[in-house]
């Protein structure tokens, strides 16, 4: 069998001998060739595109991963140098009882608070001076005993430095509306809406003028579980809404939600509904 020439229309003057070649098909087929070739180039060409642009972006995403992780590692670097510059600073603080540093220090022997005991437990540092004691000697009295090295310059003491309480993180405070972890009903979903279903108390009143319907409520849980902060969004029956908002309150402890591993408080939409039978 002989190879078949895609290109090569002698077949199609083969074909047509001695027929009508004014007819359209000769016509058609004698352009096959060219149009075969075109298709085979168009081809070519769009698989060379597409391996472009494959290697392209290959080649990009590279390069920014290369970049960023060069970015990440110049903030980390940075971040540790800043901790350990604050660590240096915590620890040449001096939080608590501060001593003023005098050189010129007077001798003082140190108050005693006059308490009632008996002779023989009371030690000898504790006795009180008597005035005859103190007007013999240059000693004052002081917050504490010092041996001074001048009689004319001042007392030594002390000074109190009240630690000024931290301030309170925002991740404990601030309420999300989205986190990596969102808090659940201990049991799931179903067992939201069994516990409410179970617990729901139709109101007479709503019940005796037909009204039903669905009532949304927001609150927040807390880092402990706990519900607070329950609100109404959508009301149907002021009867209806304050059920709602009993019965929400009402609920057990939640698993609080998670953002970097850390329990927050975050925001969540429950809607509770009313049907009558």
């Amino acid at each position: 069998m002989s190879k078949i020439d895609l290109i090569d229309n002698g077949w199609v003057d083969l074909v047509f001998e001695g027929k009508n070649q004014a007819y359209g098909a000769y016509q058609l087929r004698k352009n096959t060739g060219a149009r075969n070739l075109k298709a085979m180039i168009t081809m070519f060409i769009g698989f060379a595109i597409i391996a472009a642009i494959v290697v392209a972006k290959v080649s990009f995403d590279n390069y920014m991963a290369s970049r960023n992780a060069a970015i990440e590692t110049d903030v980390e670097l940075q971040n540790l140098a800043e901790k350990k510059e604050i660590k240096q600073e915590k620890k040449d603080e001096d939080p608590g009882m501060e001593k003023i540093e005098i050189e010129r220090v007077k001798s003082s022997v140190a108050f005693t608070v006059p308490e009632i005991k008996k002779d023989d437990e009371v030690k000898e540092d504790q006795e009180m001076k008597s005035q005859e004691d103190l007007a013999e000697t240059n000693t004052a009295i002081g917050a504490f005993t010092v041996e001074g090295n001048d009689e004319t310059a001042e007392v030594k003491h002390v000074e109190e430095k009240i630690a000024e309480p931290e301030p309170v993180k925002e991740e404990e405070t601030k309420v999300f509306d989205v986190v990596e972890q969102m808090p659940s009903f201990p049991g799931g979903p179903s067992a939201l809406m069994q516990y409410l279903s179970s617990n729901i108390k139709y109101p007479v009143v709503a019940e005796e003028n037909g009204v039903q319907g669905r009532v949304v409520c927001t609150f927040v849980v807390e880092r402990d579980g706990s519900i607070t902060d329950v609100r109404v969004i959508k009301s149907v029956d002021p009867s209806l809404d304050k059920e709602a908002v009993r019965v929400v309150k009402g609920m057990p402890r939640w698993i609080p939600g998670k953002q970097n591993g850390s329990a927050v408080r975050v925001k969540y939409t429950v809607p509770v509904t009313f049907r009558l039978q």
